[in-house]
């Protein structure tokens, strides 16, 4: 009992430092699971993970667990930093590295590549030239315009001219659609696609955003897609602004919203009646779009959200809904109009509230300044 009782205490001083007191995997703090393997702390959600590598990695509980003095030992030679100095060691700069709140396909296929595949460790570089390919092909299962059905299509994705094509047919010459990369990002939804490896490919066409929603049955095949598609994005960006770092230019890589969910919208007047709609805010390019539903293939608008000095505001509403069901109001004030929306709940007003005042509180890019113009013009 003196043995476990110290051996866990070991374990707990091990996890409290500065290099192990996060996941090894997704960054969670307080990791109370460890691959003892493997050397590494790692968060309860990750350790289920792990258990999908018997022949790599074993984990147990560092509280409940019973430990051999052996098994500390080596935790305590290797730890995270360690590890990482091993299976991180050459990561591109392009590929995503997962956090806490990524879904499990990401956080899945980083571990499965870290240590089954070893694909950083420095061993080959054979899953980098994948990645970096001149073409990258791949069969999806994509939403139908129309309808809810799901239809296999062909990707192709081209760093020769910056480019992602799909087509409708295995023998098409013509694509059905051709995506140029300089306004590309792709994000996982699993959620919205009803697919754990859900995908969103969003792009501008005509200056409206477009959605593509697809997935592949294998998680490595969408992972794979998804990082060969921000290394284009990085050599595009790369060719397009050659002064700039690649550090200044991965969080451009891909365009997280910042939030999304049902609001309901009145029109210009204020004397229409409020229509639910789905709504996104970017904050890389300031907009607040909105969509009849969550799947749809085109948004029915856009709002630029500026910045404060240049009339832009949010604030709550005490607008009465007319004859809309939600009374949780929010007023953005923008140079050339009021837009009022309702919330249903409290807590949904206070988190678009907060998102918006965060786009309004950064400051706006000469980019930001052209988008606002094209949005004013397209209006």
């Amino acid at each position: 009992m003196a043995s476990l009782e110290r051996n866990n205490k070991i374990l707990l001083d091990l996890v409290r430092q500065p290099c192990n007191n996060t996941c090894a995997d997704c960054g969670a703090p307080e990791p109370d699971w460890a691959s003892y393997t493997l050397g590494i702390f790692v968060c309860l959600n990750c350790s289920g993970l792990h258990r999908n590598l018997p022949g790599v990695s074993k984990v147990k509980s560092i509280r409940l667990d019973l430990w051999e003095d052996s098994l500390v030992e080596f935790m305590r030679e290797r730890g995270n930093s360690e590890a990482k100095a091993t299976f991180e060691k050459c990561v591109p700069a392009f590929f995503y590295r997962p956090q806490q709140k990524d879904c499990i396909v990401l956080k899945d296929q980083w571990i499965h590549a870290k240590y089954e595949r070893r694909e950083f460790t420095g061993e080959n570089n054979f899953y980098q030239q994948v990645y970096s390919s001149d073409l990258f092909e791949s069969t999806l299962w994509k939403k139908g315009k129309d309808n809810k059905q799901f239809l296999k299509r062909i990707f192709l994705l081209s760093r020769k001219d910056f480019t992602l094509r799909y087509f409708s047919k295995e023998d098409s010459k013509l694509p059905k659609a051709v995506i140029n990369m300089k306004d590309l990002s792709a994000v996982f939804q699993p959620e919205k696609v009803g697919h754990a490896h859900g995908l969103q490919i969003s792009y501008l066409q005509d200056q409206r955003m477009r959605n593509l929603f697809v997935y592949h049955e294998n998680g490595q095949v969408i992972v794979s897609l998804f990082n060969a598609i921000r290394a284009t994005r990085l050599a595009y960006l790369q060719r397009t602004h050659p002064s700039l770092r690649d550090n200044d230019l991965i969080p451009q890589l891909t365009r997280h919203c910042l939030k999304e969910g049902y609001m309901e919208k009145t029109g210009p007047t204020q004397r229409e009646p409020f229509k639910k709609r789905w709504f996104t805010l970017c904050s890389m390019d300031r907009k607040l779009l909105y969509f009849k539903n969550p799947l749809d293939a085109t948004e029915l608008g856009a709002v630029f959200i500026g910045t404060e000095s240049h009339s832009y505001s949010v604030s709550e509403s005490s607008c009465k809904s007319r004859g809309g069901r939600w009374h949780c109001g929010i007023t953005l004030q923008t140079p050339g109009r009021q837009f009022v929306f309702m919330c249903e709940q409290e807590q949904e007003r206070r988190e678009w509230l907060e998102a918006l005042r965060r786009v309004i509180s950064q400051p706006m890019t000469p980019e930001d300044y052209a988008n606002e113009a094209n949005l004013r013009r397209g209006k």
